[in-house]
């Protein structure tokens, strides 16, 4: 059996990770900073699909979070087959008006945590020959659209660049770039999601059936919908001056800064 390591497994998007790879028979290490919840997370997965569930605590805004996490992706006795770099944020309010320990806290989450665990975790797998990384990031990567869109697109320009360094190591890399998700995100952000239109929304499990299948074809982008696949090739044509006024005006309603 494979083991499969989840960053913010508890809830959204990271929680539809681990029903997907526990009913496929993986056994799961489950990352997050609420050891209660994580430990009925495992108990529940462990129960329902009989694999192994490990537990780790862990902020990933905190040195010592990230290191107890890297550590565990080097571990060679116990190897982590994929990692799923899930943990994330947005901070509700515009560049200037977000303190900026909350930016730079954010910053570390997004960037800097997904470097370390990232190279900590593909590093063991050259060495075996095999094993995947999926780096969740978001559509809000493709548009000019604060600080929250800017962390973002260095986890697609990271991932699609190791991706291609590691090309024929057997090691995989695809960054996930979803749009609305119904997950606890916007709530723990205190964004009110009322006005986003219901079309936008996406399905957490079906965003990851998607990603895998995306992943096993060898691919190192995944944009998990046809509705947002469509939305980004208008983007990769709309001036950049028009995109950004848009963008602005929609991110002022619709999504974190």
């Amino acid at each position: 059996m494979t083991t499969a390591l989840i960053t913010g497994s508890t809830a959204g998007i990271g929680a539809a990770f681990a029903r997907r790879l526990a009913a496929d028979g993986h056994n799961l290490v489950l990352v997050a900073r609420d050891t209660k919840r994580l430990r009925e997370q495992a108990t529940e997965l462990h129960d329902r699909h009989g694999i192994e569930a490990e537990v780790l605590t862990a902020d990933l805004a905190e040195d010592a979070g990230i290191e107890s996490v890297a550590a565990r992706l080097a571990d060679r006795r116990n190897p982590v087959d994929l990692l799923i770099n899930n943990a994330g944020f947005g901070n509700k309010g515009h560049y200037l008006d977000v303190p900026m320990t909350d930016e730079l806290r954010m910053l570390k989450v997004h960037c800097e945590a997904v470097l370390r665990l990232t190279s900590a975790a593909a590093e063991a797998m050259r060495e075996r020959g095999r094993g995947g990384v999926v780096n969740v990031a978001s559509v809000a990567a493709f548009v000019p659209r604060g600080t929250y869109g800017a962390s973002k697109a260095w986890v697609v320009q990271f991932t699609q660049g190791a991706a291609r360094d590691l090309a024929g190591t057997g090691v995989r890399l695809m960054a996930l770039c979803p749009g609305f998700v119904r997950t606890e995100f916007h709530e723990r952000a205190g964004m009110g999601t009322e006005n986003i239109p219901g079309w936008m929304w996406l399905d957490a499990d079906k965003l990851v059936e998607t990603a895998l299948a995306d992943l096993a074809r060898g691919k190192s982008l995944s944009v998990p919908d046809p509705r947002y696949k469509a939305l980004m090739g208008v983007v990769k044509v709309a001036p950049r001056a028009l995109l950004g006024g848009i963008t602005s005006k929609t991110g002022r309603k619709y999504g974190p800064q």
